[in-house]
């Protein structure tokens, strides 16, 4: 495949043709998020999308949260307007990576070994490539889809859309008038069972979302003399233990029905209560299932001190807490109970869990659009255990889905990807999505 540079993909190409330069091209773009004010890459990729959309007759709207932090969001006008409107977003940034860790530069858009390699290949820069090449295609043929769709390409998401979604749905809410429905990351990617069938795991729930700040008070004092009241020792004690807590399984609506599922499809019962016997069968999805059967905590942040000899008179630390839906009370009890009296606990960034059916016209439309490009497919729900734009939008009575359909080789670590080492996409996964969407289009 010829090397493509941003802004040179080819017009009058079919969505599966011009999938793959589109991802290369936003994969190009360094769109890192390092949790700050700073965001250049992300009114890159914003002017980017824009232009392309503009190529094929929309009206594209580029909105600027902070300087650099943009997000472009554009409306197609669908076959009966008077129908309720389906969003689909997807973010532009990325979380940060080392060139030096990786087997081919993250933001060169390689191809090799069949895959397309690079930050964003499935996180999610797939996902924009395949909405914008279905969107292409369809406005340079003229089909319309059903009903109104808006597109929104975000900035921000990997630190919580404070600068994209948030900020959008806060100060621009007349964007997603009309819209009830919406799909975005992190589901429709295929799970092998065997070679008569193929489940396509669609997310209808995730967790919530508290990033923490721990912080323990001490006696400052000199490093050779005796302490019993050192912020360190305190803190470290208390994020040892939480760090090693296992939270109580705790099995869900959606979580249930996905093991129902499985349980079906490989003939045999699976426990929740005996996670190393379930997780065994799962593969290369076992670490996105299994962090959904209870509640989280990931200490992976320490400061502290400033001299070695000097006992520093504070200690913080951070800390990744996820909660299951219907879980908060119970997540944040178990926390004070863990950490102690003498941690003060603060949220550094909140959001709330997710969880909605597995039914209705837009799950029908996901199933028909994937068995018709992959006979033995079967779409089923489960929850994410991280978080996605759609607490966002979901403050506006849009009810989500995680459906960005890829058919995966088994060997795939497909969980491994995200915000890994080596993040890849294979480009016949990324043209298959692209001919699943185009067909759910139809179908929604």
């Amino acid at each position: 495949m010829s090397e493509s540079k941003p802004g040179r993909s080819g017009t009058g190409r079919s969505a599966e043709d011009e999938v793959v330069d589109l991802c290369r091209d936003l994969i190009r773009i360094d769109t890192s998020n390092y949790g700050d004010h700073s965001g250049p890459g992300e009114r890159a990729a914003a002017e980017y999308v824009a232009e392309k959309l503009a190529e094929v007759g929309l009206e594209p709207q580029i909105f600027e949260s902070h300087k650099g932090r943009a997000s472009t969001v554009a409306r197609i006008e669908g076959e009966d307007p008077s129908r309720p409107a389906l969003l689909i977003h997807g973010h532009t940034d990325v979380v940060p990576a080392d060139a030096d860790d990786w087997t081919h530069h993250p933001f060169a858009g390689e191809i090799a070994d069949g895959c397309l390699w690079g930050r964003g290949a499935v996180d999610m820069k797939d996902m924009d490539a395949m909405t914008l090449a279905v969107v292409r295609d369809r406005m340079r043929s003229g089909r319309k889809p059903p009903r109104d769709v808006v597109l929104a390409f975000l900035a921000d998401e990997e630190a919580g859309g404070t600068y994209g979604a948030r900020f959008l749905v806060d100060k621009h809410p007349g964007l997603f008038d009309g819209v009830t429905e919406a799909i975005s990351e992190v589901g429709g990617f295929s799970f092998t069972v065997n070679e008569n069938l193929r489940l396509y795991l669609v997310e209808t729930a995730q967790k919530g979302m508290h990033w923490m700040r721990l912080t323990v008070e001490g006696t400052a004092g000199h490093g050779s003399m005796t302490n019993s009241d050192n912020a360190i020792t305190e803190l470290c004690e208390a994020v040892g233990r939480l760090g090693r807590h296992r939270f109580p399984v705790r099995v869900t609506k959606t979580v249930r029905s996905f093991l129902d599922e499985l349980s079906d499809a490989l003939g045999t019962p699976l426990d929740p209560e005996d996670m190393e016997a379930t997780l065994a069968k799962l593969g290369g999805i076992a670490k996105l299932i299994g962090a959904t059967l209870r509640n989280t905590a990931a200490p992976t942040m320490l400061g502290a001190g400033y001299k070695v000899n000097v006992i520093p008179g504070q200690a913080t630390a951070h800390v990744d807490g996820r909660f299951l839906p219907g879980y908060e009370e119970e997540f944040l009890a178990d926390l004070d109970r863990i950490l102690g009296p003498k941690v003060k606990r603060e949220d550094v960034h909140a959001d709330k869990a997710l969880e909605t059916t597995f039914d209705g016209n837009l799950v029908d439309a996901m199933q028909t659009a994937l068995r018709a490009e992959d006979p033995i497919a079967r779409a089923v729900p489960y929850m994410l255990s991280g978080g996605t734009d759609a607490k966002s939008f979901d403050d506006l009575g849009i009810r989500g889905f995680g459906f960005a359909p890829l058919k995966l080789p088994p060997e795939l670590d497909f969980a491994g990807m995200f915000h890994g080492v080596d993040e890849r996409v294979p480009l016949d996964g990324l043209k298959f999505g692209a001919r699943v969407l185009d067909r759910f289009l139809d179908e929604a």
